[in-house]
């Protein structure tokens, strides 16, 4: 099957189609981070070393990226936030993860970040990408999440 999943540098004027139709998971970890999905992904982009928007069937559907928390200590957030047809298309994406990762981590050697714990989805593809998830939450603004992270070995 031919992926109709198709990747382009990130671009505010993706922003209002992702964010009026996110993921009801997607939104509960912004608002839990103080962030309406708009300002969200606003911030996310404008913040970002790296960061893309996917595409289904040239529709944005989903923005993800990078943000560099410490160009010294080699620490960036991965962050993913979308609508629910990228996810009809989850094989697509966990084949498209290794390369994804990778170019995350040309700009931070450790990638850590937080992942509600109500967001099953997303910690199983986290999993699959060979992130490492903890057991223990964490609240932020009332939510529970779990802390997750992949360092690079070179």
């Amino acid at each position: 099957m031919i992926s109709r999943i198709r990747l382009e540098l990130a671009r505010t004027r993706h922003v209002g189609s992702v964010a009026r139709r996110m993921r009801e998971i997607d939104v509960r970890e912004c608002a839990a981070f103080g962030h309406t999905p708009k300002t969200a992904l606003r911030e996310a982009i404008l913040g970002s070393d790296k960061a893309w928007t996917a595409l289904v069937d040239g529709r944005p559907e989903a923005i993800f990226g990078v943000v560099v928390n410490s160009a010294l200590t080699g620490v960036g957030s991965p962050w993913f936030l979308g609508t629910d047809v990228v996810w009809q298309h989850g094989r697509a994406l966990l084949g498209m993860g290794p390369a994804i990762i990778a170019r995350l981590h040309d700009s931070s050697e450790t990638l850590a970040g937080y992942v509600s714990c109500e967001n099953a989805a997303a910690i199983r593809m986290l999993r699959r990408w060979g992130f490492s998830v903890e057991d223990d939450r964490r609240r932020f603004g009332g939510v529970p999440f779990h802390r997750f992270e992949k360092v690079l070995h070179v």
